[in-house]
């Protein structure tokens, strides 16, 4: 696009009222915005940051930005609604203490030592599920592979029965779509449905953990005897977990491999020296980010790009946006899996960090490394379908086949 246009589409822009094709590219009006209205005032007050400095800055900010969303999340769910107890009592979307206490447990049980016991399980469950991919020939790389991969780790880390962890994906789904920026009357409804249903089934398990505790590599036996949390505490960040654990995941995994296979120099690359499979997860991460949107709110008066932000100003982060922002990566629209350095933000940064960023890379890691080495013939094949959201990067299906 011109600059004119450009100039026009990130003054006028409303991250509430997105045009049809946003989901499948946003990147053009990112860089728009980046360019000519970085802390863009939205039509409801609301700002639109893009800079990949401001971001950063912002995050590493625990004085004068929160992280708590009652205030908003009154109006969008509706006060005392299941999904307002929900995302306002999950970890995510709180400030210390709280926030500090129940991340110190989480982040405690997924230490590096912990990370190298999950190693052979993730390895094992990847090679079985290409073995399958083998045998069928063609498939749906996200029902088949990617989605399948997080939900049995995290099911595996609060020992989640195998057979109850058909509902998992759907709940996570239908709780997370609550978080859009354009929020529909029947995404409300699955949104409450699916944490009643979520709360439902965990309160039996609690009460079995409660009765018959486990060791310390179980998340949830450490949660029930050192977080000091209440019931509710506890049932939402148990949804929180399986949530963040599974949706970003399930696209960190299916936008890798959508880039690998688009991009088949990178993976024969990647095969003749799979040492560059953390640099590449890396760069799946930042070209692709599969949490394209973060939120805070002013709690003190600050200044951020020259623009004066007062108490109470809610702020849309668009990590998307800062992680092609080229005053930060060189080349920043190229896919380079050997990149370095690589700040990106696709975790966040600062003390929201994403708990479960080593689990995440570590599952991204084997998923990739073992589908390019293992299935050298695999191609994409009919439409890729992105599913139309926002705020999650990810694709609803991603047909393929191998020879």
């Amino acid at each position: 696009m011109d600059t004119e246009e450009a100039r026009a589409i990130a003054q006028t822009f409303d991250p509430n009222r997105l045009s049809a094709g946003f989901c499948e590219n946003p990147y053009d009006i990112y860089a728009a915005l980046r360019t000519f209205a970085p802390v863009h005032r939205s039509p409801d007050g609301s700002y639109f940051l893009s800079r990949f400095a401001d971001l950063d800055e912002i995050y590493r900010d625990r004085t004068h930005f929160s992280s708590d969303k009652k205030a908003v999340f009154g109006p969008k769910f509706g006060p005392g609604s299941p999904l307002y107890e929900h995302h306002t009592t999950s970890l995510v979307f709180n400030d210390p203490p709280y926030h500090t206490r129940v991340r110190r447990q989480i982040v405690g049980a997924l230490s590096p030592n912990a990370l190298r016991a999950l190693e052979p399980g993730v390895t094992a469950l990847v090679d079985r599920l290409l073995e399958h991919l083998q045998e069928r020939q063609r498939f749906d790389l996200i029902e088949d592979f990617a989605a399948a991969i997080p939900v049995e780790v995290i099911g595996n880390l609060l020992r989640v029965p195998r057979e109850d962890r058909g509902p998992l994906r759907a709940w996570s789904l239908a709780i997370l779509g609550a978080l859009e920026t354009e929020l529909t009357a029947e995404q409300r409804t699955r949104g409450n449905q699916a944490v009643v249903e979520f709360t439902a089934y965990l309160r039996g398990l609690i009460a079995e953990r409660r009765r018959r505790p486990l060791g310390a590599t179980d998340l949830l036996t450490r949660l029930l005897q050192e977080a000091e949390l209440t019931e509710s505490e506890l049932l939402q960040n148990c949804v929180f977990l399986l949530n963040a654990g599974h949706e970003t995941t399930t696209n960190l995994i299916g936008n890798g491999l959508y880039l690998l296979l688009n991009h088949p120099d990178a993976a024969g690359r990647l095969r003749s020296d799979p040492q560059l499979i953390g640099t590449a997860v890396e760069e799946c991460l930042r070209l692709e980010s599969p949490n394209q949107l973060g939120n805070r709110l002013v709690s003190q008066r600050v200044t951020i790009g020259a623009v004066v932000l007062e108490p109470n100003t809610y702020l849309t982060l668009c990590i998307g946006a800062a992680n092609r922002d080229p005053d930060e990566f060189s080349d920043p629209e190229r896919f380079d899996i050997a990149r370095r350095p690589n700040r990106h933000l696709a975790f966040a940064a600062g003390a929201h960090a994403c708990a479960g960023m080593g689990v995440a890379r570590l599952e991204a890691q084997i998923a990739l490394s073992r589908t390019v080495q293992t299935l050298p013939g695999l191609r994409l094949t009919g439409s890729a379908t992105r599913a139309r959201r926002a705020r999650f990067r990810g694709f609803l299906c991603l047909p393929a086949e191998v020879s």
